[in-house]
């Protein structure tokens, strides 16, 4: 059984109404569909109604009488993911070192269902720790930071900047930049990268 996240993540492909536009457009039935892919008619029904979605061999099978690729069926739609909403009971906390030593902060994806992104975003909370412990790092484009509450130290390039609530920054993230929170009070952001 998937859970609703994955769910949502594979529907987002459309793979059933890609199915039922080849099917259609080959006015190919159900029944004869079966008999060239050695899959029941009901199955090959559930998979277009999105009521379960096929395994790599049982699209391959599909994908092999109709002449295309597997890439078909996870190509994006060309007017892209234009609405993707995220409610917050589906967001997963990561923090930002996967082995949980000396961690500075934790974020949450706040578009990961989104096909194509233009950007992504994040909601942080901030943790204090020492400056020596804190992993500067570097990734292509920019980036916008905005706290949404408690005091947060910025080091971009080897200098520091305090945040206080209601600020915010935007900079050229391939500078080493680093974050940790100032003081005991918890502190967050939203997180904004372009690339």
């Amino acid at each position: 059984m998937l859970s609703d996240t994955l769910s949502e993540g594979l529907a987002t492909y459309g793979i059933g109404q890609k199915l039922r536009h080849l099917r259609l457009k080959k006015k190919m039935g159900l029944v004869e569909l079966g008999r060239h892919t050695g899959l029941s008619p009901a199955l090959l029904s559930r998979i277009e109604r999105a009521r379960m979605f096929p395994t790599l061999p049982t699209l391959l099978r599909i994908s092999l009488v109709f002449g295309v690729g597997l890439e078909h069926f996870f190509a994006p739609d060309p007017r892209g993911n234009r609405i993707s909403v995220v409610r917050r009971a589906e967001r997963h906390r990561f923090p930002e070192d996967p082995t949980g030593k000396d961690v500075a902060y934790h974020f949450e994806s706040l578009d990961f269902p989104a096909t194509d992104r233009k950007l992504s975003a994040y909601y942080a909370e901030f943790e204090a720790v020492e400056a020596s412990k804190v992993r500067p790092h570097v990734h292509p484009g920019v980036e916008f930071l905005y706290v949404i509450r408690g005091r947060l130290i910025l080091s971009i390039g080897g200098v520091e900047h305090i945040l206080e609530a209601g600020d915010s920054v935007y900079f050229d993230s391939t500078l080493p930049h680093g974050y940790r929170r100032k003081g005991s009070a918890a502190c967050a952001a939203l997180v904004a990268a372009v690339p």
